[in-house]
Parts: C-alpha cells; sequence; structure tokens
C-alpha cells in the first residue's frame, strides 16, 4: 500500500524559486513511494491548523517555507496524540533550524534527504502553552526577526535581519528580569535573552556546533547582561553584530532543561522568530527527544 505525504507549502516564504523545483520535488517523493497532498498557506496560522486537523491521517508531513512554518507546523502536530514524523525543506530568508540541522539548501537535494534518511528524534520545547522548535527570544534584535517585512526579507535574505537589528541600536534596552535556570537564578537588566537547541539564532547570534546537541534534552540558554561600561557595551554591540560569542566577555552561557522568566513588565517573545502576544512571566521546558523528525 503507498504511503502518503502532507506537503504544507507557505508560498510566500523567502525568495522566488523556479516552478518546476516542486515538480522536481513532487517526483521524488512519488518515486519514493508517497501519495502526496499538497496544501498551501493562505495566512498565519494556517499551517498549524492543517496539521492539526489532517496529519494524523498521513505517514509524513513535510513542511516548505521559513523556520516560521515549521514551527507553526510543529504545534499543530504536537497535538495530536500519535503524530507522524516532519521532514523539512527549508525555503525561508534565513533557516536557522536548517543551519543547525545542516539540512541541503538546494530543495531537491532536502527532498531526497527526507526519503533517505532514518526517522530519529529530536528536542522540543514548551513555552507556557505554546510549543516552539529551535528558539525562544527576547530583548534586543528579537523584534528584527518577526518584523522586517516579508517582502524584504524576499529580497534581501539575511541582510534583512541585520538591517532591521541595526535599526534597534538607537533604543537599546535593558530589562529588568529574574531568570531562574535548573536552580540557579540570575537577576538583573539584560539586553537579549535566548534559550535555543540552534547554532543559529535570527541569523544573528552563532553559537558553536559542539555546543549544541539537538537530542540531549537540554537547551543553550544564552544572556546577555547590562554591561557595566560604555566601553563594554560597544564591545557587546560589535559582538552582536559580527555573530561571534566565542570570545565575549560577561556572556552567560548554560546548558538548562527548564527556565523560568519573569519581568516588570509583558514582553513579546520570538518564537522560531514569530512574535508573541506579550507576557510577564513565562516557563519554558525542554521536551526532550519530542519531535519526530525525517531528515
Amino acid at each position: 500500500m503507498a504511503k502518503k505525504l502532507l506537503f504544507i507549502v507557505n508560498p510566500k516564504a523567502g525568495r522566488r524559486r523556479p516552478r518546476d523545483i516542486f515538480f522536481t520535488i513532487f517526483s521524488i517523493f512519488s518515486e519514493a513511494g508517497y501519495l502526496i497532498c499538497l496544501r498551501q498557506t493562505q495566512g498565519p496560522g494556517d499551517a498549524e491548523r492543517i496539521a492539526r486537523e489532517e496529519a494524523g491521517e498521513y505517514d509524513l508531513v513535510v513542511c516548505y517555507g521559513g523556520d516560521g512554518t515549521l514551527s507553526q507546523t510543529v504545534n499543530g502536530l504536537l497535538t495530536l496524540s500519535d503524530p507522524p514524523p516532519v521532514g523539512y525543506i527549508a525555503g525561508g530568508s534565513t533557516n536557522d533550524f536548517a543551519a543547525s540541522l545542516r539540512l541541503p539548501q538546494d530543495p531537491a537535494m532536502a527532498a531526497w534527504s527526507i526519503v533517505a534518511d532514518p526517522i530519529r528524534r529530536i528536542d522540543a520545547g514548551r513555552f507556557n502553552d505554546a510549543r516552539f522548535v529551535y528558539v525562544a527570544s527576547f530583548g534586543a534584535f528579537t523584534k528584527a526577526s518577526y518584523s522586517a517585512p516579508q517582502t524584504i526579507k524576499n529580497e534581501l535574505g539575511h541582510l534583512a535581519y541585520i538591517l532591521e537589528g541595526v535599526k534597534d541600536l538607537s533604543s537599546l534596552r535593558f530589562l529588568p528580569a529574574r531568570v531562574e535556570a535548573d536552580g540557579e537564578v540570575f537577576e538583573g537588566r539584560f539586553l537579549f535573552g535566548a534559550v535555543a537547541n540552534a547554532t543559529s539564532i535570527g541569523g544573528l547570534i552563532k553559537l558553536s556546533p559542539e555546543t549544541v546537541v539537538l537530542d540531549d534534552g537540554r537547551f543553550e540558554l544564552l544572556l546577555v547582561p547590562e554591561p557595566k561600561s560604555v566601553a563594554a557595551l560597544n564591545d557587546m554591540v560589535k559582538t552582536l553584530l559580527l555573530q561571534d560569542f566565542s570570545g565575549s566577555q560577561g556572556l552567560i552561557l548554560r546548558h538548562v532543561s527548564h527556565v523560568t522568566v519573569d519581568t516588570e513588565e509583558a514582553l513579546t517573545w520570538s518564537l522560531d522568530g514569530e512574535g508573541t502576544p506579550p507576557v510577564s512571566h513565562v516557563e519554558i521546558e525542554n521536551l526532550c527527544r519530542g519531535l519526530t523528525v525525517q531528515l
């Protein structure tokens, strides 16, 4: 009996690609024995709804789009009692999670990888009642991941995030917060914070591949506290823009499974590049090997 594949496509994601690339992708899946159902998203939340309502009838779900499309798809899948594995063909502007997984950038090669590679399990995250795939972040540059217009991201790719992030430099804010991570407490004012399972965050922050293990039940917690001098601030901003945290001083990096963050004001967080409603209390939990992937 032929296997069934649900193919969720965000037609607005990333730069334009030739239409025949989808013919090639469908041919690869068809030759691997899959019957394909194509569903295109029309707006925010569609990928989550499609996955939640339809994925239970399929053997494999593949999404084509950016990390936000993947995140929405996973949110829908994780509502199911027995979700099928998910494959990812990165078609977005930055594709942080694809970079962490070292997925092929060429869509056809990514499709071949999906049908050839075995099923495996990696960590996912719970953010209060929501789910995320690879990062939850707040503070400076976070807004860049979800506020840069889609048309600009499509044309400029990673540069769009850099430009949007640079705009934030004129209004840097240090946010009072209390962060508890596996019993360790950090209290003060922070420029930026992220709980991640990826080597790249918003295209603006890089972590060493040796630091990040995708199925170890732990996230990488990165906090950028308020610098103690103007010189330290300049060094920190330079570090952010150069995307190299390896030699930076004053940063907090921990490997943790559970994080709570309390802030004086309600903050908009970024989950996999998508903005959340403002919240002042956040509980983040690592869902160890909670996501089944075929990549």
